[in-house]
C-alpha cells in the first residue's frame, strides 16, 4: 500500500484542476501544466484537492499509484511557487553569462559553450559562478541543470566543475613522494 498515495493532494486558492479526456490540467498564477492520465490511475477532483487511488487491485496500479501522486502534486507546486535549481561553477577562468534565450559559458575549453534556454524556463546569473535554473515544469528545470552540469562535472582532485548548491564532492588526496 502507498502511504503517500493515500494523501489528497491539496489544491491552493486560485488554481484550478480540470480533466479532459485523458489529460488533467492545473492552472495557476504561473502558467498551466498538464499531465497525461494513466489507465491504471482514478483521478478525483473534489472540493479539498485531488485524491489519487489506483484503478484497481493490479501490482502495477499499485506501483503507480504514489508516482502519479507525486506528478500530481509537483503540478500544483509548479503552478504556485515554481520550482529551481542552482549550480556553482568553480574552476580558475570558468565562468557564465546569461543573455537572453542563451547560456554562454566558459569552461576551459577552447570554445564556448552556448547553451539554448526551453520556453517556459528563466535562468539568471547573479554573479559570473552561479547559475540559477527556475521554471514550472520540474522535469524541464532539472533536465536543464542536467545539461548545464554535463559539460563539466565536478572531479574529486581539485574539486573543478560544474556542481549543484549543496552537492558533496568527494575529495581524492593527491600523489605523495
Amino acid at each position: 500500500m502507498s502511504r503517500i498515495g493515500k494523501k489528497a493532494v491539496p489544491v491552493p486558492a486560485g488554481v484550478t484542476a480540470t480533466v479532459t479526456g485523458n489529460q488533467l490540467s492545473v492552472k495557476g498564477p504561473k502558467g498551466t501544466l498538464s499531465l497525461t492520465m494513466s489507465d491504471l490511475i482514478t483521478y478525483d477532483i473534489q472540493s479539498d484537492g485531488i485524491s489519487v487511488q489506483p484503478a484497481n487491485d493490479s501490482k502495477q496500479a499499485r506501483a503507480f499509484w504514489g508516482m502519479q501522486r507525486t506528478m500530481v502534486q509537483n503540478l500544483v507546486t509548479g503552478v504556485t511557487e515554481g520550482f529551481t535549481k542552482k549550480l556553482l561553477i568553480t574552476g580558475v577562468g570558468y565562468r557564465a553569462a546569461a543573455q537572453g534565450k542563451k547560456l554562454k559559458l566558459q569552461l576551459g575549453y577552447s570554445h564556448d559553450v552556448d547553451i539554448d534556454v526551453p520556453e517556459g524556463i528563466e535562468v539568471k546569473t547573479p554573479d559570473q559562478t552561479t547559475v540559477e535554473i527556475s521554471g514550472a515544469d520540474k522535469q524541464k528545470v532539472g533536465q536543464l541543470a542536467a545539461e548545464i552540469r554535463r559539460w563539466r562535472k565536478p572531479e574529486p582532485y581539485k574539486g573543478k566543475g560544474i556542481k549543484y548548491d549543496g552537492e558533496f564532492i568527494f575529495r581524492k588526496e593527491g600523489k605523495k613522494k
